[in-house]
Parts: C-alpha cells; structure tokens; sequence
C-alpha cells in the first residue's frame, strides 16, 4: 500500500516565507486595522504621511496625537535602512487605551513612503528630527485640526516621538501638553553618552525656549539603558510648567501598565 505524502511541512514554509515577507508598513496597518483605527492619507510639504486615527462620535474639542520613536533608521548601527518604520509600535497600544479623540502622527518617509520622491536616507537618520520633517507634520497636524474643529491638541510622544513632540509644540499654537515616554530631549548629549555621531541636520529641543503655557510632563523609565534618567532628568526639571517623573519601564516596555494613570491626569488638564 503506497504511503501518502505529507505536504504539512511544505505548507508551513510557505507561511514563514509569506510572514517574513511581510513589510513593516503592512503589519503597522494590521495592528491598526486590529485595533480598530482608521487609516488616513495625507500630503504636507511635498510628503504623504500614512497616520491613524480613532474619533469617538461623541468627541470633544481636545486630540491626543501619538508620535512613535524612530523606528529602525539604521541596519545593525552601521548601514541606513531602507525602510525605517517601526518593526515594534510602542504607543499603539497606549492610543488603543485612550477613550479621547486621537490621530497617530506619521513621519514623511515612514509608513511605506521610503522610496516616495524627496525621501532621502537622510530624513530618518541625520535629518529625522529636522525642519522639512517638522514643517511637514506640523502642517498635516494643522489641516487636521482645522477639518476636523480641534482647538486644543495633546502631544505625545515616545522616544524620537517625544523629541518631535516638543519641535511641534512651539509651532502648534492649539497645543495644551506634551507627554513624553523615555523622549530624547538633548539629542547631542544622547549622541555623545552612547559614541554616536551628532545628528547635525536636526533640531535640538534642548536649545530652543520653551513656551511657559504648555503643561509638560516627561516620564523616563528606571531601567531604560538608552534614555537613561540621569541624562536629562536634572535639565528637564528646569523647564517651566513641567513635571518629571521615573516609572517602571526600560526604553520599550512598562508604558502600559503606566498609562492609564496618566490619562488621568490629562483628564484634570484645564
């Protein structure tokens, strides 16, 4: 009696290989497909902007806008990647959390755009805190808030998120907070404490004035070996309006359990 083939092993290959070959783009847009959020295409500056959005029919005045890190810019530190996007979201799931009204922010070449025309490596390695990528997100941010009537906005962000979040702030006048979670507030003191070269073509947070009129609150976790507390904790303690708090997290995990105390205080935000 012949023995039947069994063709299960073959089957489950191919399921590896479609999986491995999945794009970060498309598992971004499944994880927030799963979560129930709304894809949304935009240009601004000369960019598309691939972002995601939840609005609760019965939506305030107020958005939270959620900014991710910087994704992978770089392959193994050494090579500019071809496509940054992140391979791990960190603020999706914080967004899924939030019953107000929010946007994920997308970056100009992130998300599927890499080979969009004006993408240059430079704007998720060098530049990628830089003006071209801040004027654009602020203005994609701007028309938003214009179509959709909000007149007070939220930043929050993570990582490079939170860096971006203080650049757009001081341009975005209906902003009320920034939030940031392990956020890279000096970039050339990060770039110093872990051997790395400067990132000449951004802008620094650092060195630009805070507006008094912005609640700020940065979150930096106790176990986090890249944004280590002891780097900015001190200098961010100077600014005006700011609250800094330790938490248990290291740069990518602990955020979670963290988060809905403080959406709490975001809800007593006047």
């Amino acid at each position: 009696m012949p023995v039947k083939r069994r063709h299960c092993p073959i089957k489950l290959s191919l399921l590896f290989m479609v999986a491995a070959c999945t794009t970060p783009a498309i598992r971004l847009h499944d994880q927030a497909m799963e979560f129930g959020f709304q894809a949304l295409e935009s240009e601004a500056a000369g960019f598309k902007l691939t972002s995601f959005t939840h609005l609760p029919l019965s939506a305030g005045k107020r958005l939270h806008v959620y900014l991710e890190g910087d994704g992978r810019p770089w392959e193994r530190g050494l090579f500019p990647a071809a496509d940054p996007t992140t391979r791990t979201s960190t603020v999706m799931a914080l967004m899924a959390s939030d019953p107000e009204p929010t946007l994920y922010l997308g970056r100009p070449c992130y998300n599927g755009h890499a080979d969009d025309p004006g993408c240059t490596q430079s704007l998720w390695t060098s530049a990628r805190y830089g003006e071209r990528v801040v004027a654009a997100m602020t203005q994609a941010l701007t028309e938003f808030c214009t179509l959709n009537g909000y007149s007070e906005v939220v930043l929050i962000g993570h990582s490079g998120g939170g860096t971006l979040a203080l650049l757009i702030a001081e341009r975005l006048p209906q902003t009320v907070a920034v939030v940031t979670l392990a956020g890279n507030y000096d970039i050339d003191i990060w770039a110093d404490h872990h051997g790395y070269q400067r990132l000449h073509d951004s802008l620094n947070p650092a060195k630009r004035a805070a507006k008094p009129s912005i609640a700020e609150w940065h979150l930096l976790g106790q176990r986090d070996n890249n944004i280590p507390p002891a780097l900015f904790q001190q200098a961010l303690q100077q600014r005006p309006n700011c609250n800094v708090q330790i938490v248990d997290a290291d740069h990518g995990h602990g955020w979670q359990a963290i988060w809905p105390h403080m959406l709490k205080r975001l809800d007593h935000l006047p």
